[in-house]
């Protein structure tokens, strides 16, 4: 992240004499130009009254600054102080990812408009990807469209979701702002609160509109991350993310498209036809972050020295990490039930996958193990999101959990496999993934009888009883959760 908040760095100042002063200004071995640049009187800045930076108050606020971008950065302050919506300012947000990833990433690659030619290789291939799933899973297709986005429309498209993600978090830190004064304090310190929680949302958007924006120079396609991103229906390609994923790999471009359209179509059927595989994630992720306590210490020590003119001290605390899991029960039980879920979804894909290009890929298995990686590592950004909401997103326990899957294809096949996702009780535990062949052998609920009297019903017929068994068991219970 950059050291000085907004991208701004220490402003060229020109001396009011013109070439006159320059020269005054070069043989005195200065360069900042007047003391007091905009006329005010003593204020205390980033070093007090007299120390570094109270030449200039707004340096610390603006950094480099070209004078002709001056009104655009007091239009910027005044979109900080007058903030007044939730814990995170989204607007900022969008317009630092936008400016970030405008700016290329690091290996120089631009963001570009997608072309039709690469629109309708994107279309064919998430069109061949269900095709070969079809063969594989006994969920239909669940991608209405295939887009091709450019890194800037997958920050337009995903910022809804990371809304929902991170604004859980950011709550907790806007009520902790006050809540660390003392209670005789806040009442007189009212305006101060509010300025530092505007603040605060704008360094909030600041940091998450950065990582977002580097997100975008990452991703391939929507669920990346194992979470629906993007809009319901449409599986998404980015064409240049692709092209940079496979540069180093030898495998030609259309078989890696192929195999990541592969994924992201198999993301869409699960999202598609689990309905309440969204909210079952989301709400994962929201009850580990409800748990999660501020570094009350951390924010006292930053809110006892905050200065108005350095705001930069809340985006560092910001980066240095304020959060905490709450060592409690409940919170390592949400712990675990995100990572477990995590780890299913991304474990069902990555076996239905393999399945599925395995005997049409020759390059199938060295895609695996590279996707594999990638999402075990994880990259700049998911680490900056790990630093901010306090929480990895990442399937930990992702080749346990496409082993299991994979064996249940094996003993059950794709229906008794993919019947597991028509209630969240009945999916693997973390226990189970410790003993996958315990799950995989263990007898399940026969509800055949349930169904046949639900049918008559619906038709006038038998009132009586299901008898609920396990197959070929008539002991009762059962362990499936």
């Amino acid at each position: 992240m950059s050291d000085t908040p907004f991208g701004f760095g220490l402003p060229p100042e020109e001396p009011e004499d013109g070439d006159e002063g320059k020269k005054k200004d070069q043989q005195s071995g200065g360069g900042q130009g007047p003391a007091n640049p905009f006329g005010f009187g003593g204020l205390p800045g980033a070093g007090g009254f007299d120390g570094p930076g109270a030449d200039n108050p707004l340096a610390a606020m603006f950094g480099s600054l070209n004078p002709t971008d001056l009104g655009a950065a007091f239009q910027q302050l005044g979109q900080m102080l007058s903030y007044e919506g939730g814990p995170v300012n989204w607007d900022m947000a969008k317009q630092i990812a936008r400016q970030t990833v405008a700016q290329g990433t690091p290996d120089g690659t631009k963001d570009a408009s997608v072309g039709p030619a690469e629109r309708k290789a994107v279309e064919e291939a998430v069109r061949l990807a269900d095709l070969w799933l079809d063969d594989v899973t006994s969920l239909p297709s669940g991608s209405a469209s295939a887009v091709a986005w450019s890194r800037a429309e997958w920050v337009e498209a995903t910022l809804p979701a990371w809304q929902e993600l991170v604004d859980p978090v950011a709550e907790r830190v806007g009520a902790a702002m006050g809540d660390v004064l003392p209670e005789e304090m806040q009442a007189m310190a009212g305006p101060l609160i509010g300025m530092m929680r505007s603040m605060g949302g704008a360094m909030f958007g600041t940091q998450i509109g950065q990582a977002v924006g580097v997100l975008a120079g990452e991703v391939v396609g929507s669920t990346d991350i194992g979470l629906p991103l993007g809009p319901a229906g449409k599986a998404a390609l980015l064409p240049a993310n692709v092209e940079a994923f496979g540069k180093d790999l030898g495998v030609s471009q259309e078989e890696v498209r192929l195999y990541l359209a592969l994924r992201e179509a198999a993301h869409q059927r699960l999202f598609a036809h689990v309905p309440w595989l969204r909210s079952h994630l989301f709400g994962a992720v929201d009850g580990y972050a409800r748990g999660i306590k501020v570094d009350t210490a951390k924010l006292e020590d930053v809110v006892g020295q905050f200065d108005p003119q350095n705001p930069e001290q809340l985006q560092d605390a910001l980066q240095q990490g304020m959060f905490q899991p709450e060592d409690t029960p409940e919170q390592k039980a949400a712990l675990a039930r995100l990572e477990t879920a995590l780890a299913l979804v991304e474990g069902w894909v990555d076996a239905v996958v393999h399945a599925a290009a395995k005997p049409r890929l020759a390059s199938a298995d060295a895609l695996r193990e590279t996707l594999r990686r990638r999402r075990a590592t994880g990259g700049p950004a998911e680490q900056t999101f790990a630093t901010l909401i306090g929480l990895e997103l990442r399937p930990r326990r992702l080749r346990d959990a496409s082993r299991l899957w994979a064996s249940l294809t094996d003993a059950r096949g794709v229906d008794g496999r993919d019947g597991l996702w028509a209630h969240p009780d009945m999916l693997p535990t973390a226990t189970d993934l410790d003993d996958p062949d315990g799950f995989v052998h263990r007898e399940q609920l026969d509800f055949s009888e349930l169904d046949k009297m639900l049918g008559e019903a619906a038709h006038g017929g038998s009132q009586g009883k299901p008898d609920l068994h396990k197959k070929g068991d008539d002991t009762e219970g059962d362990d499936t959760e």
